[in-house]
């Protein structure tokens, strides 16, 4: 039987103020750097010799930070691009003076040349909705400005990239603060060299603080799905990851501005398709296999699909690629190793929608062992528990409840 832990061990809060490293680029629901550092001394009271740590989630490295500082070895993967562009650059030291000769270059480019028609001509539609004729002159200038002058493959080009990255939703007509792709017909966009100048001191700061032990510990991140493949890219001996939520975020969506900037996509629309719980190509079997993932999710399929059928293959899609992806994250942990899901649960229409206990009782058939969940509280979701219409927190309570706890899923192999 799969049980709530009852131990003492605290996952609810860290012992020190969060590195500014992580707040350099904007992402939603990442979940707390101290996260990482509880589950490494979790697994090593538990006898755990951690040499190398994995999230086969890793979104915008949080983990991989935090491994990295705690002098582990790192392997990670997302299938979002603009995501393992942000981990990349977390877990990379820079030299500042080399930051601030390309910055100062950058500048100068910036001012003395305009947009070439052949850039002018690549602007998209989907572009030219969210951005005024200026600004979209000025984010050509400073693109071209960063490619002429960094070379492709440089870790510095990743850097200011990010930095041009974050700038993109201030510098445009998206609704702030915002999950949703909403335009607001209100909002002063920012300049853009403004903005980015800013942003490269946010950048060039948190860098400067940045510091990690000597030798530094290898970080490989791979743009990839990690279900994709049928055998472990790589062996861990912890695992701290926190899947997409169902229902919850849509990152092609979030992030469909950096997406057409940096050119990842020419439809970011068309990165949904091997996102996890999407609802693209669900075969009319699949639901059949639902039945044997457990009564749970079975019963949450058929509720749903009593209220929305594309909601209910996506959920049902979610179920069948969480299963995979507890069975992967077996094979990939060395013998006695410790998986940490950091997971919520969600609603849909009136549904609960179990993603915790769904979780424990895959990893309790996928053969780990003294598996436990443990409740965790949400601080900052506690203090705004609600969501309006946009998408922004609120504590009106006559808007969608957020959930102000999400769960901790441990077991060992």
């Amino acid at each position: 039987m799969v049980s709530s832990s009852t131990s003492a061990y605290d996952w609810n809060f860290g012992d020190g103020k969060e590195e500014p490293i992580h707040r350099i680029h904007s992402y939603p629901a990442k979940f707390p750097a101290f996260i990482t550092t509880k589950a490494l001394q979790y697994a090593e009271r538990e006898g755990v010799n951690v040499k190398v740590v994995a999230d086969v989630f890793c979104g915008c490295g949080t983990t991989a930070v935090e491994a990295k500082r705690s002098g582990k070895n790192f392997w990670g993967c997302d299938i979002n691009p603009v995501a393992t562009l942000i981990a990349r650059v977390k877990t990379c030291h820079y030299r500042d003076a080399l930051l601030a000769r390309y910055f100062g270059a950058i500048q100068e480019e910036f001012h003395r040349t305009e947009p070439s028609p052949e850039s002018r001509a690549r602007v998209s539609d989907r572009i030219r909705y969210w951005f005024e004729e200026q600004n979209i002159e000025d984010l050509i200038r400073l693109d071209q400005a960063i490619r002429r002058h960094i070379p492709v493959n440089s870790p510095y080009r990743k850097f200011f990239h990010c930095g041009f990255s974050n700038i993109l939703k201030p510098a445009s007509r998206w609704l702030t603060k915002s999950i949703k792709a909403q335009l607001d017909p209100h909002k002063s966009p920012r300049g853009v060299m403004k903005a980015f100048e800013e942003q490269f001191a946010l950048m060039r700061k948190a860098n400067r603080q940045n510091r990690f032990p000597a030798p530094e510990p290898q970080v490989c991140i791979r743009t990839r799905n990690f279900l994709a493949s049928q055998k472990p890219a790589y062996r861990a001996d912890l695992i701290v990851t926190s899947p997409p939520y169902v229902t919850s975020y849509d990152y092609a969506d979030i992030h469909q501005l950096s997406t057409l900037w940096l050119g990842y996509a020419s439809d970011y629309r068309a990165l949904r398709k091997n996102m996890l719980g999407n609802q693209y190509g669900v075969k009319p079997t699949e639901p059949g296999a639902i039945k044997e993932l457990g009564s749970g999710a079975w019963k949450t399929y058929r509720a749903l699909l009593r209220e929305d059928r594309c909601k209910a293959r996506s959920v049902a899609r979610y179920f069948l690629d969480m299963d995979k992806a507890v069975v992967k994250c077996g094979r990939m942990l060395n013998h006695g190793g410790i998986a940490v899901f950091v997971i919520g649960n969600t609603q849909y229409k009136g549904v609960r929608i179990d993603n915790a206990a769904h979780l424990a009782e895959r990893m309790e058939r996928a053969d780990f062992h003294r598996v436990e969940t443990v409740r965790r509280k949400v601080s900052w979701k506690i203090m705004t528990p609600y969501r309006n219409a946009r998408g922004r927190f609120t504590r009106d309570s006559t808007q969608r409840k957020v959930y102000g706890e999400e769960f901790v899923v441990i077991g060992r192999k």
